[in-house]
């Protein structure tokens, strides 16, 4: 009987053992494991703060020379080292807000139309149109822009929108000057194309993840197809729509070859939005290989941090967007 007891005793003492391995190797892992995702953390804040401080120290020649005055100015002037951002940053809030302004509702009917309407036979070759035209580079959307759609538009779109609004006080001036098919527009009309596909494939992908028990509710009350996406489908998954409209815009706002081939490129702020522009990246992406002087690289760098704050100022407003719908929603 002694022996049957020591004998017990040790096999728990065993057992025990080696559940404490067991869990001090699980132990061991786990803490690997969160340093391994606190240091990945660290690294992207530190990555930001290396480029933030980057584009800080290139830029304070550019900011100390001009001030707030750099803000302001049209002028750019290489020979004269006169430089100014104000033509820059006007073309890409305009190219960026026109871009948005279609591609935002066009996404959206196309979304609703592939969950809600589209036949399942037709669901597939649509979704995949989509995603090819996500992973078309923007070098091709510059060069089929130049040789394709801005000679398109200069015979056909322009022409029209330039004779209608002639006699209109404020839209004559939005629609003023010769057609030259390339422009603030077409830049803007080629930005809507590159980001439908995102604002589609999230509205999507955000509308298909609405309960269908809340739609079959709907429907067995007497609501239409209409009232069904506005009451029960938009609302549900407006949180996902907008943070996708913003990662959008952050897209438009960044957008650089395609623009650079089709806006034309010229530091001139123009009410008519047929005329050519330019925009922050196209600039930098012009200029920078020929920047001459300490100065004008100064300038083009601060120029790259001018789209960091705005882009910056977009995704924040973005975030606080989505936190009050969200604390709305409960």
């Amino acid at each position: 009987m002694v022996d049957m007891a020591l004998s017990a005793n040790a096999e728990a003492s065993a057992a025990a053992m080696s559940r404490t391995k067991v869990l001090g190797r699980l132990r061991a892992r786990d803490l690997v494991f969160r340093h391994l995702t606190r240091a990945a953390a660290i690294l992207v804040l530190i990555i930001l703060s290396g480029v933030i401080i980057a584009l800080i120290e290139g830029s304070l020649p550019a900011l100390q020379a001009f001030g707030f005055d750099f803000l302001l100015e049209e002028r750019w002037n290489p020979v004269t080292e006169k430089f100014g951002a104000l033509a820059p940053i006007y073309g890409t809030l305009v190219t960026s807000f026109i871009a948005m302004l279609i591609a935002v509702p066009l996404g959206l009917l196309i979304a609703l139309f592939l969950t809600e309407l589209c036949p399942m036979w037709l669901r597939r070759p649509i979704g995949i149109a989509i995603e090819l035209l996500a992973g078309i580079p923007s070098i091709i959307y510059g060069i089929w822009g130049l040789f394709v759609f801005a000679p398109f538009l200069q015979r056909t779109l322009q022409p029209v929108l330039i004779d209608w609004f002639e006699n209109v006080p404020i839209l004559s001036s939005l629609f003023e000057g010769p057609p030259y098919g390339i422009g603030i527009l077409t830049a803007s009309l080629i930005l809507a194309i590159m980001v439908l596909p995102f604002v589609t494939s999230i509205s999507r992908d955000v509308f298909e993840a609405v309960p269908p028990v809340l739609k079959e509710a709907a429907y067995g009350v007497g609501c239409t197809t209409w009232e069904v996406l506005r009451h029960v489908v938009l609302p549900y998954a407006r949180v996902g729509v907008v943070g996708g409209v913003m990662l959008s815009l952050g897209r438009a706002l960044g957008e650089t070859m395609a623009v650079t081939f089709v806006i034309g490129n010229a530091h001139k702020v123009s009410a008519s939005i047929l005329a050519p522009g330019t925009t922050i990246s196209a600039t930098i992406a012009n200029e920078f290989t020929e920047a001459v002087g300490d100065l004008y690289t100064s300038s083009l760098i601060a120029l790259g941090l001018i789209l960091f704050v705005i882009t910056f100022i977009v995704l924040a407003a973005a975030r606080l967007l989505l936190l009050r719908l969200e604390k709305r929603v409960g």
